[in-house]
């Protein structure tokens, strides 16, 4: 079966937010699933960050990459600097497309991205997105058309949800995992 491997948020771990009900709802189809803690989770680094996630991932074409937030920002990264075969595919849930306003989160988007290079490092792209989320700005739906736009990804738009953050104590999300179901080889 294939491995699924989940970048965290910011400040976060891999016990809170959704990542518990992703990893049993896709480990009882037989599938393995990662949720590596980020190295200084309140003070991150890309080059720590990336890391952590590549730690995980024996054969990138049979590997889902799942970033939330700041973690999805992370796979941008990991998936710029890849060479190889594509991986199978890209979860953003949350995840910024640019610069939020964050001065902790700016070496993460230092340089802008290859487009063309991480659409080329990943077969199937898919976003989650709610229309309320605070930390996309100024629109969430601008980060979900840079998406479209550069990587070709498909999208799911919530009109609820926040950031579907841990400051919610959000357990489960259904969304996710079918976005996920969708990109398994």
């Amino acid at each position: 079966m294939s491995k699924i491997v989940v970048s965290h948020e910011l400040a976060s771990d891999p016990g809170q937010a959704w990542y518990g009900h992703l990893s049993a709802q896709l480990g009882a189809l037989g599938h393995e699933v990662a949720v590596p803690q980020m190295p200084d989770p309140e003070t991150p680094s890309p080059e720590p960050w990336a890391k952590a996630v590549t730690a995980e991932v024996a054969d990138p074409a049979d590997t889902v990459l799942v970033g939330h937030s700041l973690g999805g920002v992370n796979l941008l990264r990991v998936l710029q600097r890849h060479d190889g075969a594509p991986y199978a595919g890209l979860v953003l849930v949350a995840s910024m497309a640019h610069e939020v306003g964050y001065e902790a989160l700016a070496p993460f988007f230092e340089g802008g991205f290859d487009w063309d290079r991480i659409r080329s490092a990943v077969r199937g792209v898919r976003v989650l997105v709610a229309t309320d989320d605070p930390v996309l700005t100024p629109d969430p739906l601008e980060h979900v058309r840079i998406f479209a736009d550069k990587l070709g990804a498909t999208a799911v738009v919530t009109p609820g949800g926040v950031h579907f953050s841990r400051h919610q104590d959000r357990r489960e999300l259904h969304e996710a995992v079918a976005l996920v179901k969708e990109l398994l080889p």
